[in-house]
């Protein structure tokens, strides 16, 4: 074969249009193939909980920076260490408080990973796939929920997201059931399609996120009927104040319905066993 031919054939085998489409990771992340994209994040994580058994589900949102009370301590010791080399620093003093108050959070943590133990004990019991716990797969009440199911011996789910910066899954979720995302709303459908209740620990803007968008399908009937439970009710109600919702008349009174409030691992787990829906 001429020297050109060859050239042009080792131009041709190695032009992305000849790969099969399935395989052209460049082609697949083109705009235009938002679409598809998106089908696939609904259609992998389907067939692979297909696969695992997975029927249903438990919800466990909660915010990242709610660690363990070890880890809390260190970070405190950090910032008390920062203040006292520059007492005149503002930002050292916020610093400071900001950090006290996540460490008076930390038994939230292990609430969390209580309530992950009583669910996996409860329900996944010869080797039964109901009511697998399910988090975001990151730190903080996902790590303390995912960890709890892990020491129980149980299944339990990861749904991450990638983010401008680096989020690694805890160790503790099942690894054939720890899925990354791209799209947050894909995510949102995941946690909410096989949900047979929702808990949601302390957290921030994610978790007032996710909370958010599953009230407003249960407000609008757009979702199976699950117990949606706030757990510590001095904070949710300091963060959201419901009934001033309802007394201007923007939400209906029944909507307040919509939330639980516990206290315990125990009383969130009677509430989800008295009206979750059955399996």
């Amino acid at each position: 074969m001429p020297r050109y031919e060859e050239q042009n054939l080792a131009a041709i085998l190695a032009s992305p249009t000849y790969q099969l489409a399935e395989q052209d990771v460049e082609f697949l992340a083109r705009d235009e193939q938002r679409p598809v994209r998106m089908q696939l994040e609904l259609l992998k994580v389907e067939k692979y909980l297909e696969d695992e058994n997975v029927h249903s589900t438990i919800v466990v949102f909660g915010g990242t920076q709610i660690v363990e009370r070890p880890a809390a301590e260190i970070r405190l010791a950090g910032a008390r260490k920062q203040l006292a080399q520059t007492p005149d620093d503002p930002a050292a003093r916020r610093a400071l408080e900001r950090a006290e108050r996540v460490a008076a959070k930390s038994y939230y943590y292990d609430a969390a990973r209580e309530f992950a133990r009583l669910v996996a004990d409860s329900c996944q019991n010869g080797g039964q796939c109901e009511y697998v716990v399910t988090t975001g797969g990151g730190p903080g009440i996902m790590e303390a929920a995912n960890r709890g199911a892990y020491e129980a011996g149980s299944k339990s789910i990861g749904l991450n997201i990638t983010l401008p910066h680096e989020q690694v899954p805890n160790p503790y979720i099942t690894p054939r059931l720890c899925f990354q995302f791209h799209y947050f709303a894909l995510r949102k459908m995941h946690f909410l399609m096989r949900a047979k209740a929702l808990i949601v620990f302390p957290g921030g803007f994610g978790t007032l996120d996710e909370l958010f968008d599953a009230l407003t399908l249960r407000q609008t009937q757009r979702m199976q009927e699950i117990p949606i439970v706030l757990y510590g009710r001095d904070y949710w109600q300091r963060v959201i104040d419901f009934q001033f919702l309802a007394d201007e008349g923007v939400i209906a009174d029944e909507h307040l319905q919509l939330v639980h409030y516990a206290e315990t691992p125990q009383e969130a787990w009677e509430i989800i066993k008295t009206h979750a829906p059955e399996n």
